[in-house]
């Protein structure tokens, strides 16, 4: 059977004496879980002494978690067991170092895949290392601030109305999105903001018309809605259309270093059924507001995902 081995770390800005409680007692899971923060619904049930904890959902499906072994303020070892959407077992662990004043967190996993299911094995691994990175981000914050800071709302099937665009069209890495976007939205919005207030349709979008993450590319348009085009457009800018469509909407509010578990959400929600993604459309990101003068905490974003 194919082996699954993932590792991911994170530095934290505390001690391990304060960050052990969140990890050896189950009743904090959820609240930093890159799963249940999907579905925050899913039933879900933690034994008194905080050792073990199962749940059941319809999107993020159904097991258990079982501490087996634990050395204070060191190591926290844990059965997983899945039962849906397909039983397998896991091996999950732990590890926190001192390093200076603060202490690197180690999120470890070994497991097997089902023989038949051979073939997932990269994409596997590389899934649940982006859900370890976002659950690891989350109890970061967890710890140092007291809350995750990332809050979505499920909105369920909205109406977009159509509109013009002007944008900028990159292709990329996964790893170099962020920076690649910081600076396209900067070109944009300094062009846009010369504009006249009466041309400008708003919020600025992200137009995600290739995201494929075993190949690391991204293709993506940053763009900026206009009730009209100027005649003198940047030689470097697009023009586009995006139709009338309805989408399904995902609200993430926090700093943007936490919108991939919004985007997972919605890959979770459309592998549970909960709607029918059309091909004709991309998915996109609304900005309601601007990093520059918005507080991190308080930055709204929007995923729509097109439906059929």
């Amino acid at each position: 059977m194919p082996k699954i081995n993932v590792n991911r770390s994170i530095y934290i800005a505390s001690s391990p004496k304060k960050i052990f409680p969140f990890l050896n007692n189950l009743a904090h899971w959820e609240t930093w879980s890159p799963w249940v923060i999907a579905e925050p619904d899913a039933a879900v049930k933690v034994s008194k002494d905080g050792k073990y904890h199962e749940w059941e959902g319809k999107v993020i499906g159904s097991g258990n978690l079982k501490i087996t072994s634990e050395v204070v303020d060191k190591e926290v070892v844990m059965d997983l067991t899945f039962l849906t959407p397909w039983k397998s077992k896991a091996v999950t662990k732990f590890i926190l170092e001192a390093r200076g004043k603060g202490t690197v967190v180690t999120w470890e996993m070994q497991s097997k895949l089902p023989f038949f299911l051979f073939w997932m094995k990269g994409q596997m691994q590389t899934f649940i290392g982006m859900d370890y990175d976002r659950g690891l981000m989350m109890m970061k914050d967890l710890v140092e601030t007291g809350k995750t800071n990332c809050v979505l709302t499920f909105k369920g099937e909205v109406d977009f109305e159509s509109t013009t665009y002007i944008g900028l069209r990159t292709q990329c890495g996964y790893s170099a999105i962020s920076t690649n976007m910081e600076r396209d939205f900067t070109t944009l919005m300094e062009y846009v903001m010369q504009l006249p207030e009466e041309m400008r349709k708003g919020p600025g979008l992200s137009i995600y018309e290739k995201f494929d993450v075993l190949k690391d590319q991204c293709h993506y348009v940053a763009a900026f809605p206009l009730h009209k085009v100027p005649e003198d457009l940047p030689s470097n800018f697009i023009v586009g259309e995006l139709p009338n469509l309805t989408a399904y909407s995902i609200e993430h509010l926090g700093p943007y270093r936490h919108i991939g578990n919004a985007w997972a959400a919605g890959m979770m929600h459309q592998r549970s059924k909960k709607f029918n993604p059309s091909k004709k459309n991309f998915p996109m990101e609304l900005m309601h507001n601007s990093p520059k003068n918005t507080p991190e905490n308080e930055l709204l974003s929007e995923i729509l995902f097109p439906v059929k």
